[in-house]
């Protein structure tokens, strides 16, 4: 039961530093990012970064529930379906966040 409990842990931090992120507040986020970012693109940079880590910490939070569910039901499809959230919730937020930093960054590194 505690892996389930850390791991909905885990997703509720990811949440609060996109939702640090989200009001336009980069100082979270690599130096690189703070650098490059111009003064007037910080809000929308950080609204787009922040939704996306908000979606994959949520996906991690749904996941480990399904997960503890699965794990005391033992009804095998909730792995697939925890996973599949799991999966979708990265990949949504990674383009999210990824798409911002080209944009306003000029590139990922």
């Amino acid at each position: 039961m505690l892996e389930f409990i850390v791991a909905f842990l885990v997703g509720v931090g990811i949440i609060i530093i996109g939702a640090i992120n989200i009001k336009g507040n980069i100082s979270m986020m690599h130096k690189y990012h703070r650098k490059r970012v111009s003064e007037e693109d910080r809000i929308p940079f950080g609204k787009q970064v922040g939704l996306g880590s908000i979606i994959m910490g949520a996906s991690v939070c749904v996941a480990s529930v399904v997960s503890a569910i699965e794990f005391y039901t033992k009804i095998t499809v909730l792995t697939w379906i925890s996973t599949g959230v799991l999966v979708v919730g990265f990949a949504i937020g990674l383009v999210l966040i990824f798409r911002a930093m080209i944009k306003y960054n000029k590139g990922v590194f």
